[in-house]
């Protein structure tokens, strides 16, 4: 297989820019497009925050590109000076014997991750702010971070930009395809662009876009929320960033200037979304109820009442393992997609493997139990 040397990265958003980024790195002559701008809250990577975890309730095959996440992550802040990532630890909550909670504790036992399992009594000593029911257990991942997604968007294309990457903002693109003798044409209202591949990371446009890719990508409405402590002493500890096993589903992160904490929902909450371009954004009293439910049972300490509620959108596949690796049969156009809300901590790596895929036709990262974009959910 040829080795492609221009690079178009289409969408420019969580998986784009790194993508973008390491392209770049890699001497590739980079073309980015996006319907927006790096940072832009449209999509998945909205709110300020989002959470880092070495500590994985589901699939253990994700460890090792958690680790080449962290590492790049901090790559990333080397480079471009920013600041991205705070240590701050995070917790895992849920019934103890449940299977997600069994092997949360296996995976970490297995590749020796820095935890410590906390019971009830310990729980209430170091972090009152949670109430820990009959039954379940927390798990401290001593290596959890809080990410901030705006800003390592941004960060990530600023660096591809300084490499030598081009990127068309405000710029929607209406076709890839193939294109006639080799390589792909990239059509957007501006004219046709020709290169050697693409690498496809548009997010909730997925289905727009690609209208026949092999996997269905289901888009949702996802609500965030943002709540006032009604104790002082709500941050003490450390205040690390949490996540709520089912049955309850949830997921919490301290704002790092001890303001509030943002709440969000699993994707049993999500209502879907027909036509990405016309999210509903008003999010409505009654669509409250549920974290109204969360606080009073297990955080307490919050005021119910929210200071901001908002709207975003994210991309799922049955098997909530997203869509990584090319179109079958073009060996050109390679696919993201469909990160089931959780692929913003491993993003730098996809964009290590986007790289390596668009500029040598494979990777030797461990990927093989990603299905690529042509075969059935796993």
């Amino acid at each position: 297989m040829r080795v492609p040397k221009r690079v178009a990265v289409i969408g420019a958003g969580s998986m784009g820019s790194q993508a973008m980024w390491r392209l770049a790195a890699r001497g590739a002559e980079v073309i980015g497009y996006d319907r927006y701008a790096p940072g832009h809250d449209r999509g998945a990577a909205g709110g300020e925050s989002r959470i880092y975890r070495a500590a994985h309730l589901g699939e253990p095959a994700y460890i090792p590109l958690l680790r080449l996440a962290d590492r790049m992550w901090e790559q990333l802040q080397a480079e471009t000076g920013r600041s991205l990532r705070r240590h701050s630890g995070s917790l895992v909550m849920g019934e103890a014997a449940s299977p997600s909670m069994r092997l949360l504790l296996s995976t970490s036992d297995a590749h020796g991750l820095d935890h410590e399992v906390l019971d009830r009594e310990e729980l209430a000593r170091r972090y009152p702010q949670h109430r820990l029911p009959d039954g379940h257990t927390a798990v401290l991942d001593r290596l959890g971070a809080v990410i901030r997604p705006e800003a390592s968007i941004q960060a990530a294309a600023a660096r591809a930009e300084h490499l030598g990457a081009r990127l068309h903002r405000y710029t929607a693109v209406r076709e890839v395809v193939p294109a006639a003798g080799g390589g792909v044409r990239v059509v957007t209202d501006q004219g046709t662009d020709h290169v050697d591949a693409a690498v496809v990371t548009v997010g909730p446009w997925i289905n727009t876009l690609i209208p026949d890719l092999p996997r269905t990508v289901d888009v949702r409405r996802v609500v965030c929320s943002w709540h006032l402590p009604t104790r002082h002493d709500w941050f003490a500890g450390g205040a690390p960033s949490f996540v709520r096993a089912a049955p309850h589903d949830c997921f919490g992160i301290p704002s790092p200037d001890g303001i509030s904490v943002k709440l969000g929902l699993s994707f049993k909450y999500h209502a879907p979304v027909p036509e990405p371009d016309r999210l509903e954004r008003t999010v409505r009293p009654e669509e409250l109820g549920v974290f109204r439910e969360l606080i009073g049972e297990l955080m307490p300490d919050l005021n119910p009442d929210p200071i901001r509620m908002s709207a975003y959108m994210e991309g799922y596949t049955e098997s909530g393992n997203p869509i990584v690796g090319h179109l079958p049969g073009e060996d050109d156009i390679i696919v993201m997609a469909g990160f089931s809300g959780s692929g913003f901590k491993f993003s730098p790596a996809m964009g290590e493997i986007a790289a390596d895929l668009a500029l040598d036709g494979t990777t030797q990262h461990p990927v093989d139990f990603l299905p690529p974009a042509g075969v059935g959910a796993a």
